[in-house]
């Protein structure tokens, strides 16, 4: 497979059009290439990983990585090695729901994570968009996700289920960790995705911003009208820039 990769402080993303990914996706899904973990970071993300090397392994492990955060698109390009566009995890996540929903019973979709009672919500929602959609299971992310009983049920009703696709939606780096520690476990499970807060907006709990927001790339500034408590997270946006501007005299 050839694969291109852009350094953006310290993780490697693809260089892809959602198309793109969209595309490879769609092939692990129909067992064409080998079992792919999707990640979306965004400079949050990105910052977390550089002071926690074995998640920044993790990151760099996976086979595919997208940018989900107009930041990363913007150190990106300050870094000279510019990203085609940023990707949202969520709309790739619904693309793979809409496209095993197109496959009816041969693509068994899993939900895991949030809070109890949203993967089944968001698995009724889904249903009624997309027919033929089959959500074989569901799980909180309200488990010790780092090992112990609840944890194996967890992966063997996975694997009883025959899910080909599981979004893992319990935010980073806890939902990268997991994948990495329990994809070998189950076999025949084609993609993992880890989509963070994914299934709260699938479930009808949480509303992404209208299309103007997400197309102009600030979604970022939408949010931080709805929830002015974010203020503290988003004020690491111009640290994530300023440190591209470091990194880049690095190289």
């Amino acid at each position: 497979m050839d694969r291109r990769r852009i350094d953006v402080c310290g993780v490697y993303f693809d260089e892809l059009t959602a198309a793109e990914a969209r595309k490879r996706l769609f092939s692990a899904l129909d067992g064409n290439i080998r079992q792919t973990a999707l990640y979306t970071p965004n400079p949050e993300i990105v910052m977390i990983a550089e002071k926690d090397e074995k998640f920044k392994d993790i990151m760099n492990g996976a086979e595919l990585v997208v940018a989900d955060g107009i930041g990363v698109i913007k150190a990106a390009s300050i870094l000279g090695t510019p990203l085609p566009e940023r990707i949202p995890g969520i709309e790739l996540g619904e693309a793979m729901i809409e496209y095993c929903a197109s496959k009816g019973e041969a693509l068994p979709v899993y939900f895991l994570g949030s809070k109890p009672g949203v993967a089944e919500q968001a698995a009724v929602k889904l249903k009624e968009k997309y027919a033929g959609l089959y959500v074989c299971g569901t799980h909180d992310g309200y488990f010790d996700m780092s090992g112990g009983e609840e944890n194996d049920r967890v992966v063997a009703e996975i694997n009883e289920k025959g899910a080909r696709l599981v979004l893992v939606c319990v935010g980073a780096p806890k939902q990268e960790k997991w994948i990495y520690a329990n994809r070998a476990k189950m076999p025949n499970v084609c993609v993992f995705a880890g989509l963070g807060g994914s299934l709260d907006v699938f479930s009808g709990n949480s509303k992404r911003a209208p299309a103007f927001f997400c197309k102009t790339g600030l979604e970022w500034f939408y949010r931080l009208i709805k929830e002015p408590s974010r203020i503290g997270r988003m004020s690491k946006l111009p640290l994530f820039l300023l440190h591209a501007f470091k990194y880049r005299k690095t190289r």
